[in-house]
């Protein structure tokens, strides 16, 4: 395939004297780019190089954005995971446990083992795709980790401390007091 100069000259656009004019200039200026007389035109080379840096940091930060996204899809899975795989089933009894979920206040219906456990904080009361699960402390620590939106009541078993000059020191309510 023939160059556009030689395009140009056959069109009759372009005479074969301007032509090797343009040429001669070209490998002058070529030299003394070589030989560092003259520093070369990178004008152009360096407005593309910015733009690269550019759309690389775009693409960064998009990046970073659907990497999040994925992190938090992630976390949520291994949440579900852990809530299907470690509540207890078979909790419901008689007795009535109220806890405040939404700024509502709900009730949970449990037996008696579970319903001290609760109270001690060996369980906690966990909440996912709007459904209650309990579960084991440990393990909802463990959800607690990646995000404590997830539980809802985690009772902690460690005594009040008692102020000394209180008169009703010795008369101590139990957290499990029935009405």
């Amino acid at each position: 395939m023939a160059s556009l100069q030689d395009q140009l000259l056959k069109a009759g656009l372009a005479n074969k004297q301007s032509a090797n004019k343009i040429r001669s200039e070209k490998r002058k200026k070529n030299k003394a780019v070589r030989k560092k007389q003259v520093e070369a035109d990178t004008s152009l080379q360096d407005e593309i190089d910015a733009k690269k840096q550019q759309q690389a940091a775009v693409d960064a930060e998009k990046n970073a954005v659907i990497k999040q996204a994925l992190d938090k899809k992630s976390e949520q899975g291994k949440v579900k995971q852990m809530l299907a795989q470690l509540h207890i089933k078979d909790f419901e009894g008689e007795l009535e446990y109220n806890y405040v979920l939404d700024g509502k206040v709900k009730r949970l219906l449990l037996n008696d083992v579970n319903h001290n456990a609760l109270v001690k904080g060996r369980i906690t009361v966990c909440h996912f795709d709007n459904v209650i699960y309990l579960l084991p402390t440990l393990a909802a620590d463990k959800i607690a980790a990646v995000d404590e939106q997830y539980i809802v009541l985690q009772n902690d078993n460690q005594p009040t401390e008692v102020d000394e000059d209180d008169p009703y020191a010795d008369f101590q309510i139990p957290d499990d007091l029935m009405w």
